[in-house]
This record gives C-alpha cells, structure tokens and sequence, in this order.
C-alpha cells in the first residue's frame, strides 16, 4: 500500500507540474505593455511586458495589448488578428529607419490600431523612418484616433497582392510624409478599399495616392500642403481605381485633384482652397454639382466636372 501511495503522490505532482507548465505557456486574450515592463513577464496587469513584439506572442488571436503608461512600444510586425489599444495614454512607436508596424496576416483577420502614435523623425531625423504602417494582407485594418507622421515613404501603405480587404482610418492625423496614404493592390481583379473619416492629411508630396485597383472613399477629410492633393490612376488594370469625396477640403497644394485616364472622381460638397489648380481631369469627374473653387491660380483642366461654382 505504501508503495500505491507514493505512486499516486508521484503521478499527481507530475500532473500538477504539466498543468502549470500548460497555464504558464498559455496565450492570454488581453495582454498589458508599460514603458517599465519586461518583455520575461506574462504580460498581465501585475507584470507587463515592456513591448508590443513582447507582448504579441502571448496575446490570443483576436486578443487586445492594452497600454498602462505613457512609452514606446517598439516596431512591431502582426500576423493574426489583434488590437493594438493605447486609449488613455501616451502610446509610441520610434520607428526611425523601419517600418513602424507591419501587417501580413490571414485573409480572415481584423486588425485594430487605435490611439498609439508612430513617429518616423523626418523631415529633420538623421534616420527617418521608411513607412508608418505597411498593410500587405488581413482581412481588415482599422486605425483609429492615431498620429502617424515624419516618414520618407508612406504614412500609410495599403500594398496588396492577393485578395480583396478593406482599411479603414477614421480620426487621424497623417503629416510629414512622402506620401499620406498610398493604395494598390496587384491581385487580379481585386480592389484595395480604402475608406477614410474625420481625418487631416498634411504636408505631403502626396496626400492620397491610388495607383492600382483602388477604391478610396474620402468622408470630412482635409488635405493640405500637398504638392497633388489626391492622384487617382488606373493604369490599363481592371477594376478601374476611383475615388469618391463627400464634405471635404483640399487647400494649398500644388495640384488639389488629378484624376487620370481610366480612372473615376466623384465629388459632393468639396471645397478647393487656395491651390495652385485646382483639379486636372484626365479621367471620368462626377459632381454633385455643389462643389466650390476658393482662391485657387487655376480651376479645372481637362474634362469638365459638372458644377464647380467660383465664389
């Protein structure tokens, strides 16, 4: 008996140890990141990691990193469906020479990017950071009340090359970038859907640039300081790219909107303010016809837009 009892003794430890090596290797659906973390610890509330590339790996799929305290949080590459959440905080990305964050996931994933601020050092950095946010594949990007700025590429890249997925940026603030938002997608006969809302785009070469398949949607979007606003292409590609404006501004830039040939415009109540030229309509223009021209060198070349009343 006695023997039947240290073997009992011996299996239930042996239990017991698997249980716990199990727990401890067990990914959490909500994960913390503090600017005093250790990227050694769990990640929980009590112990959080330093990083989100700490802290990713021990986030469930469809989990959330949530941020404690003001920090950077590190360049971070997301390959599953996850939130990334700096509500309440000083949430940072230094992305200086990279990429701030990459997204390369399933055609079934939902990323959420919302309230953390990537910082890429140019115009003045000695390393400025090469692209914001890079979104190659995933099912949907949301980035929500961000600021993304100082990079000598894009501040967003939509880049696709395989399937159909849509990105949605609301209440954010894109600046100091080659390009605000660049969209393309080389899947054959697959858009990259673009929609953006409540948000400024400054201080650019380019603000909105859909090169290839893109279907963009602008909602209160104001676009200034460009050398071309919004340069729309289609480039012989089906589905043709185009792009539909609704209660917007494009002011001071070079060039407010070129649509080129193949590609569509579609405008409601925009407003161009003190560009260069306004429009250049090399493609298909739409309007609402109570779209206004403000103080720009020159209005519409091209085709002709409907209405664009002077005032």
């Amino acid at each position: 008996m006695k023997n039947v009892a240290t073997a009992l003794t011996l299996v239930g430890a042996a239990f017991s140890l698997t249980l716990a090596t199990g727990s401890a290797q067990a990914q959490a659906t909500r994960t913390w990141v503090s600017g005093v973390g250790d990227d050694a610890n769990p990640c929980s509330r009590t112990a959080p990691c330093k990083t989100f590339p700490g802290a990713i790996s021990k986030t469930a799929t469809n989990g959330e990193i949530s941020v404690l305290d003001p920090g950077g949080f590190g360049q971070v590459t997301i390959t599953k469906a996850i939130t990334l959440n700096g509500d309440g905080t000083l949430a940072g990305i230094l992305a200086a020479g990279v990429t701030g964050i990459i997204v390369n996931a399933p055609s079934t994933a939902d990323v959420i990017i919302r309230n953390i601020s990537i910082n890429g050092t140019a115009p003045n950095g000695t390393s400025p950071g090469i692209t914001g946010i890079r979104f190659i594949a995933g099912g949907t990007l949301t980035v929500q009340n961000s600021n993304i700025y100082g990079f000598n590429t894009s501040c967003i890249d939509v880049a696709i090359t395989s399937g159909g997925p849509v990105v949605n940026i609301v209440d954010t603030n894109l600046a100091s970038c080659v390009t605000g938002i660049s969209v393309s997608n080389t899947a054959a006969s697959q858009r990259a859907s673009v929609n953006v809302s409540r948000s400024k785009i400054t201080d650019t070469t380019t603000g909105i640039n859909g090169s290839r398949q893109a279907n963009i949607a602008l909602d209160n979007v104001v676009i200034a300081g460009a050398g071309t606003g919004v340069a729309i292409t289609s480039g012989g590609f089906a589905p043709a790219s185009e792009v539909n404006i609704n209660l917007g501004m494009i002011a001071m830039s070079g060039l407010g909107l070129q649509i080129n040939s193949g590609a569509t415009g579609r405008l409601n109540g925009v407003y161009f303010s003190a560009n260069g030229k306004a429009m250049d309509n090399q493609g298909t223009c739409e309007s609402a016809n109570n779209n206004r021209l403000g103080g720009n060198v020159n209005g519409n070349t091209g085709a002709a837009c409907a209405a664009l009343a002077t005032f």
